[in-house]
């Protein structure tokens, strides 16, 4: 076997924009260079770590110029944690960024023909505005650039965020600027609780340890869900933390247990165990109140989750006559949303709980025209349910990032719908969708919505109207 090829350093290379997630880009010989965590105007030394036919990827060694349209990071772990990749943008060039990657995913990758594109909607909140966090606990801590080589102990534990792409390290947070109080106090008092009764953090490699995970969760109303993971080791010990929480922090209204001894973090098929308080907390938005439980998924920014279901509601155009689909419904948020102007909603979730969670929220909202379906969506969207639940006239749809399944989307074009509503939180796969319903339908107006300041991801609503063609 030969050598390696010694991979160059490029000099004095200049940033000059920010594609899809988040990367910015420069243009060195023909070629594009991708280069994450640098702004545009950016002079700096590129160590290239990949070399293709048509492009380049690489670390920045030393940024020789900042550009004049830095901004300041104020979280101290920015350039660590791998959460807020923006904070050095001024909130206006995020905006400008995402809006702009919404349309280059629409025209250039999906080569789709829009028609009228709304301004990005700001979020009012840039931070503080998250209304759930988790947080990992690790055997041993990631450390920075700077503790390298110092005489930073490597085996102290963490209670943070996983650094991206990094399975086993995790850096200890001290603050989170994303989301409001308690949450930086519970986190760090459990930290300091954990430490002090030497309470074993779980060890990613050898899969052992006692402490997993930490979930909080803050409603819009002021009411406080923790959910603490844990291996079923030191079952005392688990039993004393949780009265800590109590004790300490009278502001959490509800509070559970979660026993994982799986190789993996995901909850999803396991169950919670209601140890003190309200068995939920409370989401409110427009006069509707949905409950929020352990698992329920539930929009993070509360905020402008009502001012992004404002633009599907606009965009559905109902009129009181019209019946509804709503795939991928979840907790059934939007299909209450829309109940009231509709003849009637029907919402397909895969995941049972949140069919459960959907059908109390209707009840508890007085609606009585949403019906909801537990299945795959692909197995469940079919002519027969057409038959049985009548053909829609309008189709609202908020998939996984992944998009649609195929089988979904033929259905969609099968349907007969006069409108579909596309929320989408990853443009690419939204536009990959659309390029298949253009067969039917044309793209009439779009409304990029920004969810979640300081990062690179996007929500994009999409309004779908049958072409003329097609009748």
């Amino acid at each position: 076997m030969g050598r390696k090829k010694q991979l160059p350093i490029l000099r004095g290379v200049t940033i000059t924009d920010i594609g899809s997630e988040g990367n910015a880009i420069a243009k060195v010989d023909d070629m594009v260079l991708f280069v994450p965590g640098m702004v545009p105007g950016d002079v700096v030394d590129v160590r290239v770590t990949k070399k293709k036919k048509r492009y380049m990827e690489g670390v920045a060694l030393e940024v020789i110029t900042p550009s004049p349209g830095r901004a300041e990071p104020p979280c101290r772990h920015f350039g660590v944690c791998g959460g807020c990749r923006w904070q050095h943008l001024p909130y206006d060039r995020q905006l400008f960024y995402k809006a702009k990657q919404v349309t280059d995913n629409l025209t250039r990758i999906g080569h789709i023909n829009i028609g009228q594109v709304d301004p990005i909607l700001g979020s009012e909140k840039i931070y503080g505005y998250r209304n759930k966090l988790e947080f990992t606990f690790s055997k041993r801590r990631w450390m920075t650039r700077e503790e390298i080589g110092t005489e930073a102990v490597v085996t102290e534990p963490a209670l943070g965020f996983h650094i991206p792409g990094i399975f086993d390290k995790v850096l200890d947070i001290k603050e989170c600027l994303l989301m409001s109080e308690p949450a930086d106090t519970i986190r760090n008092e459990v930290r300091k609780y954990a430490l002090e009764k030497r309470l074993p953090f779980y060890d990613f490699r050898e899969h052992s340890g006692f402490l997993r995970n930490m979930i909080v969760r803050k409603s819009s109303t002021g009411e406080v869900m923790v959910v603490l993971v844990t291996t079923d080791a030191l079952p005392g010990e688990r039993d004393l933390l949780l009265g800590f929480l109590t004790e300490r922090f009278p502001e959490i209204t509800s509070l559970y247990s979660i026993i994982n001894t799986k190789r993996n973090d995901s909850i999803s098929d396991l169950q919670p165990v209601h140890m003190a308080g309200s068995m939920f907390i409370t989401e409110v938005m427009d006069g509707l109140r949905f409950r929020v439980g352990p698992k329920s998924f539930y929009q993070t920014n509360s905020g402008q989750s009502v001012r992004l279901y404002g633009i599907v509601k606009e965009f559905a155009q109902l009129t009181g006559r019209e019946n509804v689909y709503d795939l991928y419904t979840g907790t059934g948020t939007i299909a209450c949303y829309l109940a009231s102007q509709a003849e009637g909603v029907t919402g397909i979730e895969y995941i049972e709980e949140a069919v459960a969670d959907a059908r109390v929220n209707a009840v508890e909202n007085g609606i009585s025209n949403a019906f909801f379906i537990a299945g795959d969506i692909k197995d469940t969207l079919t002519d027969e349910l057409f038959l049985r639940r009548g053909k829609p006239d309008v189709i609202i749809t908020d998939p996984p990032r992944a998009g649609m399944h195929a089988d979904v989307v033929n259905a969609m074009l099968r349907s007969g719908a006069d409108r579909i509503v596309y929320v989408s939180c990853n443009p690419a796969t939204q536009a990959r969708d659309i390029g298949i319903l253009s067969a039917v339908y044309d793209v009439a107006r779009i409304t990029p919505v920004d969810m979640f300041p300081h990062t690179f991801h996007v929500e994009n609503v999409a309004l779908l109207v049958k072409n003329a063609r097609t009748g």
